[in-house]
């Protein structure tokens, strides 16, 4: 008999009870300023691809606000990147130079792991549709960048964009679709997590360009 699926719990539930303990370790206000983010009377106030999440200090619980006020809780992986971010964070600007993912420190480890849940799947539903990605990256607020046939920076965390860049090809040539991260990146979470967060971004690309079609 194969062995029962891991439920997330037990997937990243040691990591996020090491990450917890880190997170209790840290001085508040230093670490919202590293991070570029508010805090008031224990708790930080993080944006995280869009939204708002609420972290407490110093139990390192992690909530996400709704569109009517209210609250609840995180995903587990979404904890898991947030407390990261908040502990890895030491106040390097962002550079504004895009480095490919296998630039990043031991980004060749995670490279193909990385590759066909980010890109790779992405590519798959995009093609050579850079219209639609286009009003996908828009639906997303991403910022216009002038590489290939269409590209955005979107941003993950206050000091943490990612851009994703679309080559529709031609004749010649197939379609090729890249996510790029700023050289400052390893300065706010580890390579690992920045690969998960590259899959999230394509992601929610790919639900955005379904949503787009029809």
């Amino acid at each position: 008999m194969s062995p029962e699926p891991r439920s997330p719990a037990e997937t990243y539930g040691p990591a996020l009870e090491s990450a917890q303990r880190e997170f209790r370790a840290l001085d508040p206000a230093i670490t919202a300023w590293k991070a570029d983010v508010a805090y008031e009377n224990g708790v930080f106030r993080v944006p995280f691809f869009g939204g708002t999440y609420l972290v407490a200090w110093p139990t390192g619980e992690v909530y996400q606000v709704v569109p009517d006020g209210g609250r609840r809780d995180a995903s587990i992986t979404t904890r898991l990147i947030i407390l990261h971010y908040l502990i890895h964070a030491d106040g390097t600007p962002v550079q504004g130079d895009w480095i490919a993912f296998r630039e990043l420190p031991d980004g060749m480890v995670y490279f193909s792991a990385f590759q066909n849940r980010g890109p790779t799947a992405l590519l798959w539903v995009v093609g050579r549709d850079a219209a639609g990605f286009r009003r996908a990256a828009q639906k997303l607020h991403g910022d216009p960048l002038s590489f290939g046939d269409a590209s955005y920076a979107f941003w993950v965390f206050p000091r943490l964009p990612v851009a994703v860049v679309l080559y529709e090809g031609d004749d010649e040539f197939s379609p090729s679709l890249n996510v790029l991260f700023d050289r400052a990146a390893g300065h706010y979470l580890p390579t690992e997590d920045l690969a998960g967060v590259g899959g999230m971004l394509t992601g929610r690309l790919r639900h955005a360009i379904g949503q787009t079609d029809t």
